[in-house]
């Protein structure tokens, strides 16, 4: 009986989630060592370790930010290594964080196989080792149909078989982990005319984005039947994720359409300006793939980057920030709060109060924890750097904790205390919220005494 108990606290979300965090550690530091050897330098000598690390813990934590180019520092072997960290990174969060999040603490039983098949909209998968298997396959299934893409489009543009191949698996693995490493000088610029390409990315980053579970439920809907009992049910999640990701793409888009004709856009044919405009509204919160350099963007099309990657994907997906439905939970909950409703609703549903503390938490958690990183950042870095760019270390910051990686080139000139900094903020933005989560909805259980109300005055 003992051990049987002891087998099953091992799937107790907390439990799991410092394993999963080990198993990032781990995995890091394996990693620094690998890309600090001379076989992983295309020059053949050590590079620094801090270098080494900082591009391992970016890749394991799909993040995309470097401070050396990929392409002409790394040899090989060493991209070999950063690929390998991506797809483990990307695959193991995606795997993972889907399983704590569904079972939030529970045994794994009939009841839990009910429950993630309540959660996914179908009834097909059965348990962990099912959802594992889904998750597996379609990760390879979309990699090796968007590398197939990406190379017909690298031979096209004058790459040798070998080298398209090589480039191609690279950059749909970076895609659809929403990692943002590439190997080409300046992210994606020379593509920038190739929009089958450029559609191809954005496709891999916006599956990578949504996460296991709504892919799934899509994937399982069929939708041509009339019966609503054979051809499934698309679940509040997806409908949610689906609409926000859908409304965040166009509004932002419209808006970089409108804040860069005349600058990062200018010069560009009407067509151009409408596809740059979206590539960027889908990357931009996920990825960090760009076509044009972010400094050549204006100022509010940066801060409206910021924000984009703040927000991030779905839960159970590669991408970082807050996540789509814990914005979309708080909106929900303001427009309860201003009609006066005690529960927050969507769609003749009712969002538990769980739910709502969960969002709140990982919000203002967020928001703390990237204050006191920026603010860390400025004490830490040399006067000229903290007072004359702070913009620059804002970006920084929020790039890394939210896991996109675009950058306004700061990187590469931080002190090592500077990017031990940005490094801590990869590992938090990428563990942190699911964290957040997890001790929430295991520790809501269970309390029996509760004390008076009495009235305290905010706002």
């Amino acid at each position: 009986m003992k051990r049987e108990r002891k087998r099953l606290d091992k799937w107790h979300p907390v439990r799991a989630h410092w394993r999963i965090a080990g198993g990032f550690a781990i995995a890091t530091l394996v990693g620094a060592l690998l890309l600090s050897l001379p076989l992983a330098s295309k020059a053949g000598h050590w590079i620094d370790y801090s270098t080494a690390l900082f591009t391992a813990t970016s890749a394991c934590c799909v993040t995309g930010l470097t401070i050396v180019d990929t392409g002409t520092t790394f040899s090989p072997f060493g991209q070999a290594v950063i690929i390998a960290l991506i797809q483990l990174g990307g695959l193991g969060i995606m795997t993972f964080s889907t399983f704590l999040l569904v079972l939030v603490g529970r045994r794994l039983s009939i009841r839990d196989e009910f429950i993630i098949s309540s959660s996914l909209g179908n009834i097909g998968v059965k348990g962990l080792s099912s959802l594992l298997r889904y998750a597996l396959a379609m990760t390879l299934l979309l990699e090796i149909a968007g590398a197939a893409i990406l190379t017909w489009r690298y031979i096209t543009n004058g790459y040798t078989t070998g080298k398209a191949i090589y480039y191609g698996l690279f950059h749909a693995i970076s895609a659809f982990c929403n990692a943002g490493f590439s190997l080409h000088q300046n992210s994606l610029a020379p593509f920038a005319h190739d929009y089958i390409y450029l559609l191809t990315v954005s496709l891999l980053t916006l599956c990578g984005g949504l996460g296991f579970l709504v892919l799934y439920n899509l994937s399982t809907f069929r939708f041509w039947k009339r019966n609503r009992r054979t051809r499934g049910r698309i679940s509040l999640h997806t409908r949610i994720v689906i609409k926000m990701s859908l409304l965040l793409i166009f509004s932002a888009a419209a808006i970089f359409y409108c804040t860069e004709y005349h600058n990062a856009f200018h010069g560009m044919s009407p067509f151009k300006r409408i596809a740059s405009s979206l590539f960027h509204a889908i990357t931009v919160r996920t990825t960090g793939f760009t076509t044009i350099p972010f400094e050549n963007f204006s100022a509010i099309g940066r801060s409206l980057s910021l924000n984009l990657a703040l927000i991030g994907g779905a839960p159970g997906s590669t991408a970082g920030g807050i996540k789509v439905t814990t914005v979309a939970v708080l909106i929900l909950t303001i427009r309860a709060m201003m009609r006066g409703h005690i529960e927050t609703e969507i769609g003749g549903r009712t969002i538990s109060r769980i739910v709502v503390r969960q969002a709140m938490v990982v919000f203002i958690l967020t928001i703390f924890t990237i204050t006191l990183l920026f603010n860390f950042l400025l004490l830490i870095e040399t006067p000229p750097l903290a007072a004359n760019n702070t913009e620059l270390l804002l970006t920084e910051v929020v790039s890394a904790f939210s896991t996109v990686g675009f950058s306004l080139q700061v990187s590469p000139i931080l002190s090592v205390a500077g990017r031990i900094t940005i490094v801590i903020a990869m590992l938090i933005g990428r563990l942190g919220p699911l964290a957040a989560t997890l001790f929430i909805g295991t520790r809501d259980v269970g309390q029996h005494i509760y004390y008076p109300e009495e009235e305290v005055i905010v706002g």
